[in-house]
């Protein structure tokens, strides 16, 4: 089994996120010692931004391509190639102001290529990223899961969906701005869910 990890935080030191991320690898791993694990941390290794640049790379031809040009789609290109030789792909997610971070939102700018990892077809757009699980580890100051300030679920949900990973199941680890208490609530709940979700 080849597990991708994807560090979402701006922080590469003690995010919550990042420590939820880390218990769900260690259950895989306890599961299957073999496993080989890809680290990806966006904080210390960001994705790349897409801009005006970037799209100008992406929509030239390969043989028209200035050298500039290849290098900056060789960075997206190994971010795909990580996610293609991923059997589960398990994302550590910090909630910003209601969504993702900048951080994690570049990674799936770069992942998600019509034509390599989805494509248009007469049905309409079919993911190429087939056969792959995803567990996603949430960190959030507040309680919001299941309520409508919860836009991040529905968003991975849909966006994982697209190029493909159908197979996506969530983690939380809420209330942790509200107290020792809470937090220790969160972390409990966080647990149970890797429980539920890893059996």
């Amino acid at each position: 089994m080849n597990i991708l990890q994807i560090n979402g935080s701006a922080r590469s030191e003690g995010a919550n996120s990042t420590r939820v991320a880390n218990g769900i690898v260690a259950r895989l791993l306890a599961a299957e010692p073999q496993a080989r694990v890809v680290l990806r941390d966006l904080a210390r290794n960001p994705a790349p931004v897409i801009d005006e640049a970037a799209l100008g790379a992406l929509f030239t031809p390969v043989e028209q391509r200035t050298p500039e040009q290849a290098a900056r789609v060789a960075q997206s290109d190994a971010l795909i190639a990580e996610v293609q030789a991923a059997d589960v792909i398990v994302l550590g997610v910090p909630m910003y102001n209601f969504g993702i971070s900048s951080q994690l939102k570049n990674w799936i700018d770069a992942i998600a290529r019509a034509g390599v990892t989805f494509r248009y077809t007469e049905n309409g757009p079919e993911g190429l990223l087939k056969g792959k699980k995803a567990l996603v580890a949430f960190a959030r100051g507040g309680r919001y899961r299941g309520t409508p300030a919860d836009t991040q679920t529905p968003y991975l949900q849909a966006v994982l969906g697209f190029v493909g990973i159908t197979d996506v199941r969530f983690v939380y680890a809420e209330g942790l701005n509200m107290g020792e208490e809470a937090v220790q609530q969160g972390f409990a709940q966080a647990e149970a869910d890797i429980e539920a979700v890893l059996g």
